[in-house]
């Protein structure tokens, strides 16, 4: 028994023994990590932490149709907010100070951000003062990061607006809804125009970095990185120089349709020139503009309200969405119709009492009584009564069957979004709109360009344009090639193949004959004969129910072999010669000095008689 006592004695004293040395060994690590690996040590454990963060892609690059740069991106750093599953109010307080940003703002990213993993983009090209203060208080609030990423630039702000549109963050709504493809909450998208039509081309592929940063958000080590791909760059139709040259003179020249009285609320305006060979848009012009570099950081909600409460809607792009009735421009398709179905003759005179007598009440707009008129002459004068009776010789149905011909009432398929589809008269819509019956005035009306007919000025310039070239309906576009950032060529947008309008030749050329007829003497629009070669035109007024009537000048040119046409209206502008004629003057005297068909110092002409 005793045996066994010291036995167990032995034991114990065996497993004392052992743990003592287990603690002396324990003891004597921890005194080696506290005060030879202490410092080493201190720095792993003081909050190093990884963290992964994605490379914004720069977005490609605008180019006009010689090469110059229209959009581009400069460098800029962006504040981003670390994702965390609640943040301390003293510091979003700190942040808000910080950037300046309203703290609702900060806890409305946050929110919205909630379902995301990325950081949150905070505030974007951020001023060197709010950089170097975010530096100086780094250590204090670690979640706060500063990045250096892509700013979309618009070198010359205002110019082409419509046509480029702008860029902004993406919003929860839009990726809910699938509005974009494969982004993430914070990504920069296109929000109107080009920019937005081409999203997907420009945006490129983002690349993303890991790093290990300490308690302060000090980077401490980096890891592999995944590059960032840039986006496509884009080489457009636009003509620079004539774009530039047509803006200035829009807005010289509705300020002096202003001043002068001549039309006191012209403020908005529609300009468009293509090349009528092939669809390409030589230049776009919509009034008021704005500048997309406000929405690029965000825009504040003083130059929101400025934009968004002008009754002019400078947002709206007036060439593709802007719907209004065409006026005697829409002459061309009642003729064509009129010769299509041998209902006139070319010199078969029609006369013109002051009024049609089948209705007494409708007349020229001015009373005017022009005598015996035949085609040319009565396109060349824009006298109504000779188109009332071609009206009333095809009819209604046939009226619209041609317009539908020449492209009105649908859309053009032009590379932007947000176009119009207009709108052409008939029996149908009339019944469908105000539940009425079609009468006689209504066919009279609608063979003058009037009543319910609604066209926008791009569908203006395809009819223009099958007039110019012969019979061949181009699908208007922006974008000439898609480019790699090597400046070689990566493809070129589809687009449909011009067509053959079921339109003869024969008739073709009779309009092409009233079109020269308007710009030389005895026509609306003989001022246009001073320019140094022949040009062919119409002039139009577009009746308004909210006020003066819109002024419509459409162009094309030189009259042998044309290059360009040209589609003017100004909103209450009045008579078309006065309103949109020298406008579109404008745009092929500056057309002209670019190919040295006239003198760069030619002064501008302008003298008009008005039209009905």
């Amino acid at each position: 028994m005793n045996q066994k006592q010291t036995d167990r004695d032995m034991r114990l004293h065996v497993m004392l023994g052992i743990c003592l040395l287990l603690f002396v060994i324990l003891l004597g690590r921890m005194v080696y990590l506290q005060l030879w690996r202490g410092d080493y040590y201190t720095k792993q454990s003081d909050g190093n932490r990884l963290r992964q963060s994605k490379i914004i892609a720069p977005r490609g690059l605008i180019y006009d149709k010689d090469g110059k740069e229209l959009v581009n991106n400069l460098p800029g750093y962006t504040a981003l907010l670390q994702k965390q599953s609640e943040y301390k109010p003293e510091t979003l307080q700190s942040i808000s100070q910080l950037l300046q940003l309203p703290l609702e703002e900060i806890q409305k990213k946050i929110k919205d951000n909630a379902d995301y993993y990325e950081p949150i983009l905070l505030k974007s090209n951020l001023t060197p003062d709010m950089v170097t203060r975010i530096e100086e208080q780094r250590r204090y609030i670690p979640e706060l990061m500063l990045q250096v990423q892509p700013v979309r630039n618009y070198p010359y702000h205002e110019l082409a607006v419509h046509a480029l549109g702008y860029v902004g963050e993406v919003s929860a709504y839009e990726i809910e809804n699938g509005l974009f493809k494969n982004v993430t909450q914070g990504s920069i998208v296109g929000k109107a125009g080009l920019e937005k039509s081409y999203d997907k081309v420009l945006r490129g592929e983002d690349g993303a970095f890991m790093e290990e940063v300490d308690v302060g958000g000090n980077v401490v080590k980096h890891y592999d990185a995944v590059k960032p791909i840039p986006g496509k760059n884009l080489q457009l139709t636009i003509d620079y120089r004539l774009q530039k040259a047509l803006e200035e003179f829009t807005d010289k020249h509705l300020a002096y349709l202003r001043s002068s009285g001549i039309a006191p609320k012209a403020r908005a305006a529609a300009v468009v020139a293509v090349d009528p060979r092939n669809g390409a848009v030589r230049a776009m012009v919509s009034r008021p503009d704005y500048d997309p570099n406000l929405f690029v950081h965000g825009i504040s909600s003083k130059d929101w309200n400025k934009i968004n409460n002008d009754d002019s809607y400078p947002l709206n792009n007036k060439v593709i969405s802007g719907e209004y009735p065409p006026g005697s421009t829409f002459k061309i398709v009642t003729g064509s119709a009129a010769f299509e179905l041998n209902k006139v003759r070319i010199d078969e005179p029609i006369f013109d009492g002051g009024f049609h007598p089948l209705v007494p009440t409708m007349g020229n707009a001015g009373g005017e009584v022009l005598g015996w008129l035949t085609f040319i002459s009565g396109l060349a004068m824009s006298d109504n009564v000779y188109f009332y009776e071609l009206g009333y010789r095809v009819g209604i149905d046939n009226i619209a069957k041609y317009a539908h011909i020449y492209g009105f009432g649908q859309k053009t398929g032009i590379d932007l979004e947000g176009e119009s589809n207009g709108l052409v008269a008939s029996k149908q819509v009339k019944r469908e709109i105000w539940n009425e019956d079609w009468r006689l005035g209504d066919t009279f009306n609608a063979a003058i360009g009037q009543g319910f007919n609604l066209t926008t000025p791009i569908q203006l310039s395809v009819m223009l344009s099958v007039v110019a070239n012969g019979g061949i309906k181009y699908q208007p576009y922006l974008v000439d090639s898609i480019l790699n950032a090597d400046g070689t060529l990566f493809e070129r947008p589809k687009r449909e193949a011009g067509k053959h309008i079921d339109v003869s030749q024969r008739t073709i050329d009779y309009m092409r004959q009233g079109m020269s007829a308007t710009t030389q003497e005895g026509g609306t629009a003989s001022y246009f004969s001073q320019l140094s070669k022949p040009i062919a035109g119409k002039t139009g007024t577009a009746e308004n129910s909210h006020g003066r009537d819109h002024g419509l000048f459409v162009a094309y040119g030189p009259v042998d072999d044309p290059e360009l046409v040209v589609v003017c209206i100004v909103e209450q502008g009045g008579f078309g010669s006065t309103a949109a004629g020298p406008i579109v003057y404008k745009a092929f005297e500056e057309f002209f000095k670019e190919r040295g068909w006239m003198p760069e110092d030619k002064p501008q002409q302008q003298s008009a008689q008005p039209e009905q």
